[in-house]
């Protein structure tokens, strides 16, 4: 009878525990960014987005700034996913990223970057410009 009692109460703690725990709501959306930038030294640049998410489109905005060896300019067509979403409003915020790339008339580009919300940007695509760099930077991504 004590082993029924305890196997009940263990049962019935483990149900409890579990309708407080929640599954992981996290989503991923498709993403296509176009991304200008120019510079010597501090290269400065901006664009324009769109994330794909449960069908709809959210378009959004794009600045960043890098800081070190940079001169040229260069237009970069990124595509890709966004990971960990918690819906649209999650993929706003600043991205740190730090690296080396180039472009001379064609190339391209991959980066992935993460907010403080999560999320993670896995992005491809070509470079077209004349543009090089090895430098440290960030973007800002805002919704519009």
């Amino acid at each position: 009878m004590r082993k029924r009692s305890i196997g009940a109460v263990l049962a019935t703690s483990l149900a409890i525990v579990a309708g407080f725990t929640t599954p992981s709501r996290a989503e991923t959306g498709e993403v296509a960014v176009v991304f200008t930038k120019g510079g010597f030294v501090i290269g400065v640049g901006g664009g324009e987005g769109v994330l794909v998410l449960r069908g709809k489109r959210y378009p959004f905005t794009v600045s960043g700034m890098s800081v070190g060896f940079t001169i040229g300019a260069s237009t970069t067509k990124l595509v890709g996913r966004a990971l960990n979403l918690r819906g649209p409003a999650s993929i706003e915020g600043s991205y740190a990223a730090g690296g080396a790339g180039g472009a001379v008339a064609a190339g391209a580009g991959v980066v992935q970057l993460q907010n403080a919300n999560g999320v993670i940007l896995q992005l491809s695509g070509p470079k077209v410009g004349a543009e090089v760099s090895a430098a440290v930077g960030g973007v800002t991504i805002r919704l519009k």
